[in-house]
């Protein structure tokens, strides 16, 4: 695997609570950065894909989550 290294400026208080994540844990402190980035990510890829389906829910009627489970229930 070719890993890429990437180097990011944190403010003490991030710092400080990144430190004390790893200590409560036993994860590295990249360990838990990757796992943070694969989740902002994910929720980045949801979010747009969520914009574009928004459309044609809204010309069925679905306007809101409770609109849909209805449906599907």
């Amino acid at each position: 695997m070719n890993n890429r290294s990437l180097t990011i400026r944190l403010d003490q208080e991030l710092d400080l609570e990144l430190d004390a994540a790893c200590a409560a844990t036993g994860r590295s402190r990249g360990e838990i950065v990757r796992d943070a980035l694969r989740r902002q990510l994910q929720l980045m890829r949801f979010e747009r894909l969520r914009s574009q389906a928004l459309p044609y829910g809204e010309a069925t009627g679905w306007l809101t989550d409770e609109d849909v489970f209805a449906t599907v229930s």
